[in-house]
């Protein structure tokens, strides 16, 4: 996986929490969540167009990824982490199929603060 992270103290602590978040959807295991998400956490979804759905809240926001992280039949592949200060940004492929055609390529837009995630925009190539 590429890595494009500043070195300095923040910027590793973002990239750590990055790592541990992509770990949950890559291990299809959500425990990770509750010491990861910050309870005034918001996200605004990839779906639906134009905007995405929103979610508000440390329980909203690990109720949507637990789903995510768990639904059968689908895995994400991590592309690159960077991170620079409180900014973080996950590219990733999500897999529903043996076909490439049944993947779509997508970017988390994240902040992190005091070792928690508190923002998150996402965004997909596709319709």
């Amino acid at each position: 996986m590429a890595r494009g992270s500043f070195n300095d103290a923040e910027s590793r602590q973002t990239e750590a929490v990055l790592r541990r978040f992509n770990q949950v959807f890559i291990t299809h295991n959500p425990a990770a969540l509750a010491e990861l998400v910050a309870d005034d956490c918001i996200i605004e979804n990839t779906q639906p167009a134009p905007d995405g759905s929103r979610h508000e809240g440390k329980d909203a926001c690990v109720d949507l990824w637990t789903r995510i992280a768990t639904t059968s039949g689908v895995h994400f592949e991590p592309e690159s982490i960077i991170a620079r200060g409180d900014r973080g940004e996950i590219r990733w492929r999500l897999i529903w199929g043996p076909d490439r055609l049944d993947s779509v390529r997508g970017v988390n837009l994240m902040r992190v603060r005091d070792g928690r995630i508190v923002e998150v925009q996402g965004y997909i190539k596709g319709p």
